[in-house]
């Protein structure tokens, strides 16, 4: 019998030809993968361990292993490791490393573990962290709206539906919307981590493994709150995945709306708030422009975090049981998401401290007509027993009167008024002005001064601020 020719692979034994280099290029996915190494390190270091506890590797080669990994760690932190694309992956650059330097004792790592339940153990230890991060950089946009909102107390802002004026609100009170919004965003994310903190490592390929392992101490050294209980769900779940790149998705969103209002605003016609120069760029031709690059960037970033959870999405849907390798595709749209969002929020929450509200602007729009009082007065009509669809109609009336005359409601005279409604009397004016629509909003998480006190109040003891 003539000798087999190895493939040169450490999976390679049943090969008697080596991997084409066009292959080779096509498969390899360590040129994105190695960001996992700290994690794979680590899931490693806790497999050891269990293993010598197990009898299933020797105190000696276990310590060999740990010092090989710590050694392969700190080279990778200072950049002098060398990863090699013949071996695809952060794994196999590791695992190689490892045997290299130890002997037989690195080549015992591997028992009991496969890369499908490895690659599932890194990526959840990863998310899990990421979890962790996002959790901070939402508490820091947060307090960045609470803290521009406790700054303009007070100030009042037209509040639009359809992008047409329709209800005077205070500044704050819209500020306050987003900081629900990434409040939402943050249970989201700890939602996800519960999860994501499931451990897959002891699923082995993907049917368990017959050899003595002990999953409950790996998962307590690695601090999981629970072990997977199927293997085959273990190697072949993406989930959690899917559902991180749908949290970034949705914050990606709201961020993208809170950029398209400030893109708006800082707009000439508009005019609300001025974003600082530092946080701005000019034009290449036309000098005398300012432009609020960061929130149309960030509002631009919106497509790649949302495509990246339909990509995910659409490599999962088709896959069978269990471990395929599509699912190397679930990496890159992942740390896109991370990346994108995480510099999103980092600079948005930045260019919040960067803004001012331009008070004389705001003033004048409030105060410039809109009939934005116009649902103050068919409230009032309510209080003088009148159904409210009646009270409706009147008001309509009386706004058709106005545009006819070329006024707003607060310029009628009580007279004229009491044309539409006889029992109309002297306090409506304190409804139909901006100030008292504002003030007479005291239902719960309405825009009353009083009740806007209230929710910054509790925002801040949510914050600590």
């Amino acid at each position: 019998m003539s000798e087999k020719k190895s493939s040169g692979k450490m999976w390679g034994g049943r090969f008697q030809q080596g991997t084409a280099r066009a292959v080779e290029d096509f498969t390899c996915s360590v040129h994105f993968d190695s960001r996992l190494y700290r994690h794979d390190i680590r899931g490693s270091r806790a497999h050891a361990r269990m293993l010598a506890r197990q009898g299933l590797i020797s105190d000696t080669d276990c310590a060999a292993i740990i010092t090989g990994l710590d050694a392969i760690s700190a080279e990778i932190d200072n950049g002098s490791f060398e990863f090699k694309r013949e071996l695809e992956d952060i794994h196999m650059n590791i695992e190689k490393a490892l045997s290299d330097r130890i002997g037989d004792a690195g080549a015992r790592l591997h028992t009991a573990r496969s890369r499908n339940d490895q690659v599932a153990l890194d990526l959840r230890l990863y998310l899990r962290d990421q979890c962790d991060c996002f959790e901070q950089l939402l508490q820091d946009i947060r307090r960045a709206l609470v803290e521009l909102a406790r700054n303009n107390f007070g100030l009042i802002i037209p509040g639009y539906t359809h992008m047409q004026r329709a209800q005077p609100v205070l500044v704050s009170h819209h500020l306050l919307a987003y900081y629900e919004m990434f409040g939402r965003d943050r249970e989201r994310i700890g939602d996800c981590r519960k999860r994501t903190n499931v451990m897959p490592l002891g699923s082995a390929a993907m049917a368990g493994t017959g050899l003595p392992i002990d999953r409950k101490s790996v998962a307590e050294e690695l601090e999981f709150t629970a072990i997977s209980r199927n293997s085959m769900d273990s190697v072949a779940d993406r989930d959690f995945a899917a559902e991180f790149l749908f949290c970034c998705a949705l914050i990606q969103t709201h961020l993208s709306r809170l950029s398209e209002e400030l893109v708006i605003w800082a707009s000439d016609e508009f005019g609300f708030v001025d974003i600082a120069d530092s946080f701005c760029t000019g034009s290449s031709i036309m000098p005398q422009k300012k432009n609020p690059d960061i929130p149309e960037i960030v509002r631009g970033k919106s497509g790649r975090v949302l495509g990246n959870l339909v990509s995910l999405l659409t490599t999962l849907k088709g896959l069978p049981m269990t471990y395929n390798r599509d699912l190397q595709e679930d990496k890159e749209p992942v740390f896109d998401s991370v990346d994108t969002v995480s510099a999103c929020l980092e600079i948005s929450a930045d260019l919040l401290h960067n803004l001012k509200f331009n008070h004389g602007r705001l003033a004048a729009a409030v105060h410039g007509g809109g009939f934005m009082t116009a649902t103050d007065l068919a409230d009032y009509l309510v209080t003088r027993d009148i159904p409210f669809r009646r009270a409706h109609e009147i008001t309509g009336q009386v706004v058709a009167h106005c545009l006819n005359r070329g006024i707003d409601l607060k310029d009628m005279d009580l007279a004229e008024l009491k044309k539409f409604a006889p029992g109309i009397d002297a306090g409506v004016f304190e409804r139909l002005s901006v100030e008292g629509s504002v003030a007479s909003r005291v239902s719960a998480g309405g825009t009353a001064n009083i009740r806007v006190e209230e929710a910054l109040a509790r925002a801040e003891e949510e914050l600590g601020i």
